[in-house]
């Protein structure tokens, strides 16, 4: 399954890297406020179904631009972003990702992180750890959120809790080495897996966001919850996730400065 994953990656990866010589030529349409889609997003989401759905017809699909299809009630669960970065793909920021989790049984087990613009692949099965290229992959031994390099996304489609994360926007300033917004959430988890971040945060995600990048860090020995120290990111929207040390500050620091305003 992991295999047929990164093959769906990869070819997601090609039609990507084609559109990029021509980012001008690339037709655009607004979903809503600064939320936008290609017709890359929706070519390369059309090729990993369809070599997911050719290897596995009875699984189901959860993906960004085409919602739920396959086989309803499946055990198996593909959760697709094809691309994780639009934004800045339009605007040839290179800072994108295809995003590709697998739930079975409500169980993140397998995952893919693919970089087409580096060529670089993460990839995490359930039990068996994380790597990138192949090469094994740990979270970093940071213990100090001052210490820490951490990764965050602005609110850009809902503002509703706009002054509390600015609140904790500001006292991580303070706080951490250093704060960071690359744009693309599945790309900043696989970070965080990696070791190039030590802690990230971000509310409001979708599960696409979020699934393949979880089970990255879960398997690089790092931590993943929602606000409330608990496993329903998925469900929720709001994710913390780093080094098993500088986790636990990142938690308290939100809850410490209103993150009970965005769980209420």
């Amino acid at each position: 399954m992991l295999n047929t994953a990164v093959k769906a990656a990869r070819r997601a990866g090609q039609i990507i890297n084609r559109a990029s010589l021509d980012i001008g030529g690339v037709k655009v349409t607004t979903k809503q406020q600064n939320d936008f889609v290609t017709e890359v997003d929706k070519a390369a989401e059309a090729a990993i179904i369809g070599i997911l759905l050719d290897a596995y017809p009875k699984h189901a699909i959860l993906a960004e631009e085409t919602g739920d299809s396959g086989t309803a009630g499946s055990e198996y669960q593909w959760i697709i972003d094809p691309l994780d970065g639009t934004t800045n793909f339009i605007h040839g920021f290179p800072q994108y990702a295809v995003s590709i989790g697998l739930s079975h049984r409500g169980v993140l087990s397998h995952a893919v992180v693919y970089d087409p613009g580096r060529n670089e692949l993460f990839t995490a099965s359930k039990g068996g750890g994380a790597f990138v290229n192949d090469k094994r992959i740990r979270v970093s031994n940071r213990t100090k959120l001052d210490e820490a390099l951490v990764g965050t996304g602005f609110p850009y489609r809902s503002f509703d809790h706009i002054d509390a994360y600015l609140a904790i926007f500001k006292e991580m300033t303070r706080r951490a080495a250093g704060v960071r917004r690359p744009g693309a959430a599945s790309l900043d988890l696989a970070y965080v897996a990696a070791g190039r971040l030590d802690g990230f945060w971000e509310f409001g995600l979708s599960p696409w966001d979020m699934a393949a990048g979880a089970l990255l860090i879960s398997e690089a020995g790092g931590l993943v919850s929602d606000l409330a120290g608990d496993a329903n990111y998925l469900a929720t929207g709001n994710i913390v996730a780093g080094t098993p040390k500088v986790f636990g500050q990142i938690l308290k620091l939100i809850a410490d400065n209103g993150g009970a305003a965005l769980t209420a």
